[in-house]
């Protein structure tokens, strides 16, 4: 990456009057917004599937894209659906928050009108894109319809025993029997990635790379464990043998318990690690460049056994590390990667991160507290590193200003030699930029000097969590011109590399 800047914001942060942000004129509104404060990168987070939390980090597919994401005003634009059919639903009482369940009670219906009508005349370009994307759309429409079927129950709780052990002849049986929801399933994925690959070269004549979020793990209920058992740890009733955390440290007393199966990398390295190509060659097709989550994961992960509540009782198992991404960087020579090593550090990861070549993170937020000294402080960095004030994970800086220790946004004002701690946030905004990491980042949160009220995740809380959404009017020209002066004094500006700065 050469030296440049971007801004995280979830789609489904955007404005919209559907009660979330989709791939429409909004998102549009948004790269030109980014164009203008001469931003090279968009960073979008997970675009999958929402399930159980609300959280893109548990989906239903790590290949599929989310239903939610589909702009509607297009689909009526294209005769596909009616002013009136869309608007006889409620998509959510307040504009400033995602309201997930009233997504989830009318979404499915309304794109299920719009396969009736626009199946027979897109047949030939579903087959087609289903044809390009079979090493997984059959299997997560199939997982879908099922899963529908069963009343959304997992898929490990599934009544019919064959269909859950994925056996050829309950799956043919089951073809046909929800053929229907199989098509309907389908088709709204053809219409996301057609909507997505628009958007997309959207930004490219705009100058703006589109960055993905990967996350290391995929969610037990999910078309990629019940459709691939072997690749994961997973018993003779393809149940869990051990799942995936993070051990107790300063901040979680009883750790992190995620619960997603554990990647059976002996197996994958026999077929040479076809499934993780597979999935990174997905991520090529969305994304220009990719953050992988918890990539310290692939040189140890801590393995807790199923069926435990916390994650105190566990153990350290050693990954695949460069054996693995060898084989992905060899792949996909050409994608950009961010390794997102935040967390418990040994020399193993850092050397693996070294080895490896892609950029670490630094997150501002860390560089001041008092407990780990100045080790993350802005000049100890190194030019190949992605900076960032804060991640989706962490509150905005204005509210890491109310919730952290005195003494630290003390230091945090001294060190940036800020005067007035309500203007703290482009304080971190000027430490980032003038950094010599090659990529920064801010939330667009941050930006705009909002506080806790705003946060996008807060880890290891169920519920609540990625309802944060921008209002319309909120983004001026003005405000881009002021974070384009920003771009440009510390030489991050989109318009220094031509087009953009992705290479």
């Amino acid at each position: 990456m050469e030296r440049s800047s971007g801004i995280v914001l979830p789609v489904s942060s955007l404005p919209s009057p559907h009660g979330v942000g989709t791939l429409g004129q909004d998102a549009r509104d948004f790269i030109d917004f980014l164009s203008q404060a001469e931003q090279a990168w968009w960073q979008v987070l997970p675009v999958g599937p929402t399930s159980y939390g609300d959280s893109p980090y548990q989906s239903p597919s790590a290949f599929a894209g989310n239903p939610y994401f589909i702009d509607l005003d297009s689909l009526v634009d294209a005769g596909l659906l009616s002013k009136r059919e869309v608007s006889a639903y409620k998509w959510g009482d307040d504009p400033a928050k995602v309201d997930y369940q009233a997504l989830y009670k009318s979404r499915m219906k309304v794109l299920a009108k719009a396969c009736e009508r626009g199946w027979e005349d897109d047949r030939e370009k579903v087959e087609a894109f289903a044809k390009d994307n079979e090493n997984w759309i059959y299997d997560y429409a199939l997982f879908m319809a099922v899963k529908k079927h069963f009343g959304m129950k997992s898929w490990i709780e599934w009544p019919e025993e064959d269909i859950r052990l994925h056996k050829p002849e309950a799956i043919r049986a089951y073809q046909e029997r929800l053929a229907d929801d199989v098509r309907l399933y389908t088709y709204v994925q053809y219409l996301f990635f057609s909507q997505w690959e628009s958007l997309r070269a959207y930004a490219r004549g705009k100058g703006v790379g589109i960055i993905g979020d990967l996350p290391i793990y995929v969610a037990l209920d999910s078309a990629d464990v019940w459709a691939e058992p072997s690749s994961f740890q997973l018993d003779e009733n393809n149940i869990p043998t051990e799942v995936a955390g993070v051990p107790p440290d300063q901040f979680t007393a009883d750790g992190q318990l995620w619960g997603n199966p554990l990647y059976d990398y002996d197996a994958m390295q026999d077929d040479g690690y076809s499934w993780w190509i597979h999935r990174m060659g997905g991520a090529s097709k969305l994304y220009d460049a990719v953050r992988v989550d918890h990539f310290r994961g692939f040189e140890s992960f801590w393995a807790v056994p199923y069926g435990e509540k916390t994650a105190r009782v566990g153990r350290w198992v050693k990954g695949p590390a460069m054996k693995l991404l060898g084989v992905l960087k060899a792949h996909y020579p050409d994608l950009v990667v961010i390794a997102e090593d935040l967390g418990y550090q040994t020399e193993e990861v850092h050397q693996m991160v070294a080895d490896s070549g892609f950029p670490g993170m630094q997150v501002l937020e860390f560089a001041f507290d008092a407990r780990d000294g100045d080790g993350n402080l802005p000049f100890t960095y190194e030019r190949n590193c992605a900076c960032y004030t804060g991640t989706h994970d962490n509150v905005p800086v204005m509210g890491w200003a109310h919730e952290a220790a005195r003494s630290d946004v003390e230091w945090a004002l001294e060190y940036f030699n800020c005067a007035d701690e309500d203007e703290i946030n482009w304080a971190f905004l000027r430490g980032g930029m003038e950094s010599v990491a090659d990529f920064f980042a801010a939330q667009m949160q941050d930006y705009l000097g909002l506080g806790s009220e705003s946060r996008t995740n807060t880890p290891g809380i169920l519920g609540g969590n990625w309802q944060w959404r921008l209002l319309p009017g909120q983004l001026t020209s003005e405000f881009a011109n002021r974070i384009a002066d920003l771009t440009r004094l510390y030489g991050r500006s989109a318009k220094l590399y031509g087009r953009s700065a992705r290479h």
